[in-house]
């Protein structure tokens, strides 16, 4: 075990964060499985000795730093992150969304991003051998807004701004960064949008879901790369689901 890959995946507890996990666990990855509740990310884990569970608030920094600073005490070093945390946050036109509700938004999805690659960079940097990957979460979202959803979509859009940020400033040091994003996976957070989601037109319709499990595999993917290699952006969503042509 000490030769495998050391990996840190945020959101673990559920959805795409879940199977992320697995996938990595399933492939000789040591995971450290970061998020708010413990019993979800306990089963998540489901007792895989290469698993480690880390109850983790991505928004705060203190918390993000004991992330990190167990992961090196386990494992000594970071392979891997998949910035995967995030919330839907607030939904209303903008003079609807209440300031502290888009603070909560940003400090989850933006800020928690940043400050996981802050400390996984400076992880990578650091260790011999140098070097590791960072992939980002983005969205459907990074590309094109639902209605009501300016919390939600300003941060998805700052994380490719962020993404390519760090994909340069890593050059030096090894670090690749890569954004994956995500249109339709059939998860507990988008349960709704198969039954009903809210179209630019104002009408409500059902929309096409896929399998999460083919996001677990593109991450791996990715993941697997030598760090000579990068998936800069993949977008993964249902086939015929209204992004192309969204409008």
């Amino acid at each position: 075990m000490a030769d495998e890959p050391v990996a840190v995946v945020t959101g673990a507890g559920s959805g795409v964060g879940r199977l992320m996990a697995r996938a990595l666990l399933e492939n000789g990855f040591r995971v450290a499985l970061a998020g708010r509740r413990r019993a979800a990310l306990d089963g998540t884990a489901s007792g895989d000795a290469a698993a480690l569970v880390v109850p983790t608030d991505v928004a705060d920094s203190g918390s993000v730093a004991r992330l990190f600073d167990t992961v090196r005490d386990a494992w000594g070093r970071v392979d891997l992150l998949i910035n995967n945390a995030g919330t839907f946050g607030p939904s209303g036109t903008p003079d609807q969304i209440a300031v502290d509700d888009w603070t909560a938004a940003v400090a989850t999805n933006l800020t928690g991003t940043f400050l996981c690659a802050r400390e996984a960079f400076a992880t990578m940097r650091a260790q011999q051998p140098q070097g590791g990957r960072i992939i980002n979460n983005g969205s459907i979202s990074a590309h094109v807004p639902r209605p009501g959803s300016a919390a939600y979509t300003a941060t998805k859009h700052a994380i490719t701004g962020l993404t390519k940020s760090i994909s340069l400033d890593g050059r030096p040091y090894g670090i690749a960064c890569g954004q994956i994003d995500i249109g339709n996976a059939a998860t507990e957070m988008t349960a709704g949008i198969s039954t009903g989601a809210r179209q630019a037109d104002g009408s409500v319709r059902p929309e096409p879901t896929f399998d999460p499990a083919h996001v677990a595999e593109a991450v791996l993917f990715m993941a697997r790369l030598p760090l000579d290699a990068n998936v800069q952006f993949l977008t993964i969503t249902a086939t015929t689901m209204p992004f192309i042509g969204r409008g």
